[in-house]
């Protein structure tokens, strides 16, 4: 239970590699520890990227490096940091490249923080920032093993965010009919496509979800990271930190939460087309 006596609110954050998503992931945690919330980050990426821009740092030790280095005798001030607004830190981390599966570093990061008391009774929201549209084996964990409740994908008006935003809601439908997992909507990190926003608009409509924030697109997001904050932190009174405390304020007061209905690859084109993304659905490059 969360300090104001509700179960704390566990949320998968999913989509294509390259989107976006760490960044809105971090963005959007900054806003909801500004406003007051209690916050924890679960990096579930083997590039433990994360939560850097929380921590103004590179990366964090991650918990399966410290494992590797000190056995299974580990404590929880080891593996989790504190960041931008008190926000608790955590990266999973992944094997060394080509031998294991990085899954698994899910799998014992989640079973780690439980035994070690990691989820306590004051926190509001836990956030698990998965690698890319991966939603087999252990990257299925906080969804599978019923941890994360919401679901919310980062897309964008580009035809392979969407393919992958698809191909996610095949996972969440698949899991919701054993759990009480849900998808709460799609976030537009934009891209500044051609009528991204109404593509966005008809691509939740017929997946059966809702567009819940539309994020513009603005270089101050690449300067704060180059800096290694969010924007938020690095520029509190600009237009773009005032989007991402919107999009805070979207997630923490939404109620809407629906078992997605993924389109077909031919009802999908379909839409794509429709849009102007794609010239023929004879095209030789199929998505």
């Amino acid at each position: 239970m969360s300090s104001n006596g509700k179960e704390i609110r566990q949320i998968a954050i999913y989509g294509k590699g390259g989107i976006g998503k760490s960044t809105t992931t971090q963005n959007l945690t900054a806003g909801l520890a500004e406003s007051g919330k209690k916050v924890m980050v679960v990096g579930c990426d083997p590039k433990a990227d994360s939560t850097r821009l929380l921590l103004g740092t590179l990366a964090q030790r991650t918990v399966l490096d410290t494992i590797r280095e000190t056995g299974e005798d580990v404590d929880l001030d080891s593996i989790m940091r504190t960041g931008f607004g008190g926000i608790r830190c955590v990266e999973s981390g992944g094997p060394e490249p080509g031998v294991g599966c990085a899954g698994r570093g899910i799998i014992t990061s989640i079973s780690l923080l439980e035994q070690l008391g990691a989820y306590t009774e004051d926190l509001d929201y836990v956030f698990y920032d998965v690698l890319g549209d991966v939603v087999c084996g252990g990257f299925a964990m906080p969804i599978r093993e019923g941890k994360a409740k919401e679901i919310y994908i980062v897309a964008s008006g580009e035809m392979m965010a969407l393919y992958a935003a698809n191909n996610i809601a095949k996972g969440i439908a698949k899991f919701a009919q054993k759990g009480g997992v849900r998808l709460g909507g799609i976030i537009c990190n934009s891209r500044n496509v051609d009528r991204e926003i109404d593509l966005l608009r008809a691509f939740c409509t017929e997946l059966g979800t809702q567009l819940i924030y539309f994020v513009p697109r603005d270089n101050v997001v690449q300067r704060a990271e180059i800096n290694r904050k969010t924007v938020i932190e690095y520029a509190p009174r600009s237009r773009q930190a005032d989007e991402y405390r919107q999009l805070a304020k979207a997630i923490d007061e939404n109620t809407y939460f629906t078992i997605p209905k993924p389109m077909s690859q031919e009802r999908l084109e379909q839409i794509l087309l429709e849009y102007g993304l794609m010239e023929s659905l004879q095209d030789n490059y199929h998505i």
